[in-house]
């Protein structure tokens, strides 16, 4: 039963990558899929290690700015450049994780945002960054030096691919022995020290393994956009992510996806309508989903079915 509830979420989100560019604009779809890989990271972290990082945004802003920084000033093809920018991320996560698992709880939320802020200020006064105008301009080039990315569509399925591996990726973490560790850590860590297992050590290897994936996402958006902005790196893009996992479901698969599809939808559809007040809406359907759907909709879902 397990096995083909699997199959079927496979074939369901690779049909979807197939339709989703001649259904909505194709752009608005690779941002969605760049957010909901990113929002899958943070996701492997607080659902499935049970550590809330308010400053996961430096490891998409650090992979965007790389990425970007490497493609305009050093000539990178695109896989290269991504590739800069995902090592630039992983090393980034070393350092963070390093200091922040130190700390438990709160401590370890407060630790990682004023190292992410230390990053933005860093991001604004370095002269490679552009400072406020950020990196503009970044060409899409040619994936392998051969095949064209300057059509949407092509940058379209590259993208989908790219998600579609980190999705996969981190499907099989969760559910490798190392992930087993990971929940046990999550439910019960003196538990899990008192069995023998190196907490600290397992806590900073999915760290690191969660920025690197950040890093994915945010190298990706790079391409696909052709800028990287301090909006990168600030601490309000941290707070986004938590508010996808959140209402798509926290400690499920999909739920950081349906969570980004509907946030990212929202700001695009609404930003133009009502201004500023889109921040004050996203926060009414934080309160609404804290209050009355705690498990998000993925996991309100897998809730009635389990049930039924």
């Amino acid at each position: 039963m397990k096995m083909s509830r699997t199959l079927i979420m496979f074939a369901a989100v690779l049909a979807a990558l197939a339709v989703a560019p001649f259904v909505v604009y194709p752009v608005l779809v690779m941002k969605v899929l760049c957010f909901a890989l990113f929002a899958c990271a943070f996701n492997l972290l607080l659902g499935y290690t049970g550590l809330l990082s308010f400053g996961h945004a430096a490891f998409l802003g650090a992979a965007a700015y790389t990425t970007g920084h490497a493609m305009t000033a050093w000539g990178l093809t695109p896989e290269l450049g991504i590739l800069a920018g995902v090592l630039a991320a992983a090393a980034l996560g070393a350092v963070f994780g390093g200091l922040a698992i130190r700390r438990q709880g709160i401590y370890f939320a407060m630790v990682t945002l004023a190292l992410a802020q230390m990053l933005f200020f860093f991001c604004l006064q370095a002269p490679f960054t552009g400072g406020e105008d950020g990196l503009q301009g970044v060409p899409r080039g040619k994936l392998f030096g051969l095949l064209s990315l300057g059509n949407d569509l092509a940058m379209y399925y590259f993208t989908a691919a790219v998600f579609f591996g980190g999705f996969w990726l981190i499907y099989r973490i969760v559910h490798s022995p190392f992930g087993q560790v990971l929940k046990s850590i999550r439910e019960n860590e003196p538990r899990a020290l008192s069995l023998g297992y190196d907490v600290d050590r397992y806590k900073l290897l999915a760290f690191v393994l969660s920025a690197a994936i950040a890093g994915l996402a945010g190298a990706t958006k790079t391409v696909v956009l052709g800028f990287a902005t301090l909006t990168d790196v600030h601490w309000a893009t941290s707070g986004e992510v938590v508010l996808m996992t959140l209402v798509g479901g926290v400690g499920t698969v999909l739920g950081p996806v349906i969570g980004s599809i509907v946030i990212v939808t929202l700001q695009n559809e609404l930003a133009d309508r009502v201004g500023s007040w889109v921040t004050v809406i996203l926060g009414l359907i934080f309160v609404v989903n804290v209050l009355a759907f705690r498990r998000g909709i993925v996991g309100e879902i897998a809730a009635r079915l389990d049930r039924r």
